[in-house]
């Protein structure tokens, strides 16, 4: 079987680690995210998954290990290598996130993520929650503001286009009759659909997600299934997400990376993962295999 996130891979963890004083939350894991991949991280609670995200996307500085991105195909392993032992941030596309404050990840790596606990601003309106998304690109066509104050034609022509592309994504997600609304009053499955496309504002190439179908009633969970596919599919988007949810998981992900007390116990296809014995001790925490089977089907 083909492996496509070993082929030029977007991301390539190695040898992540990271520290809470004497606890240590995520222990040597290395892997990598496939570009146009979707990548499921799953495990129990307490397994280090958002820990890992916060060390992607630069909220916390990982004790040891590399994490590389390359924007674009055809990076060599030596030019990562050249890069780690210089001084620098990034050369070209490549990118070395623990070296990067969280900033520049999300503007210069262009990593965008969604969080457990919806975080939209709920008293602006829907379309306003995806113009704000697009902040850095109106702030340098308002020259900082001064030229956005006086009118100026540049910054006119931003944000004609940061409103086309708001409308676009809430076309996409079927809330283009809502786009008025606060973004407060949608109902719970909106909401979590309208923080993708917040994200998706930014055009990130690597779209990390922490329990998207959180909360989400069945029918819920399909949409998102659908939504998720037509981005990787549409925009090549790399997506790595964090899941509970199955249902999930098993019917989209090219590839699922296993956590269990902060190391990696398993790393392959959804049907590999689906049949390992060490995944169904670990993660389900049950011992009668079939049960297991059905859970993770």
């Amino acid at each position: 079987m083909t492996r496509r996130w070993l082929d030029a891979p977007l991301l390539t963890i190695e040898h992540l680690t990271m520290r809470f004083g004497g606890l240590t939350a995520v222990n040597d894991v290395s892997f990598t995210v496939g570009r146009g991949d979707i990548t499921a991280l799953i495990g129990p609670n307490g397994a280090g998954k958002t820990t890992l995200f916060n060390c992607i996307t630069g909220f916390y500085k990982p004790a040891q290990g590399r994490l590389a991105l390359a924007r674009k195909g055809g990076a060599l392993a030596r030019d990562v290598e050249a890069l780690t032992q210089s001084a620098r941030r990034h050369a070209g596309d490549l990118y070395l996130l623990e070296r990067m404050p969280d900033f520049e990840i999300a503007r210069d790596a262009r990593i965008a993520r969604t969080f457990q606990n919806i975080r939209l601003f709920s008293g602006m309106t829907v379309l306003e929650n995806l113009i704000v998304a697009q902040h850095n690109t109106l702030m340098r066509a308002s020259g900082l503001s001064l030229l956005g104050l006086i009118g100026w034609p540049r910054f006119r022509a931003a944000e004609e286009q940061a409103i086309d592309k708001a409308r676009f994504w809430l076309d996409k997600i079927g809330l283009l009759d809502r786009a008025d609304d606060p973004a407060g009053a949608l109902p719970y499955g909106a909401q979590r659909h309208l923080e993708i496309a917040r994200a998706m504002c930014t055009e990130p190439v690597l779209l990390c997600l922490d329990e998207p179908a959180a909360g989400l009633n069945p029918r819920e969970s399909a949409e998102l299934n659908d939504l998720l596919l037509s981005i990787r599919a549409e925009l090549g988007t790399s997506i790595l997400l964090i899941e509970h949810d199955m249902s999930v998981v098993m019917k989209i992900s090219d590839h699922v990376i296993v956590l269990d007390y902060g190391k990696l116990i398993a790393d392959g296809t959804p049907e590999e993962i689906r049949n390992d014995p060490r995944v169904i001790a670990a993660y389900l925490g049950v011992e009668d295999t079939e049960e297991a089977v059905q859970v993770l089907a």
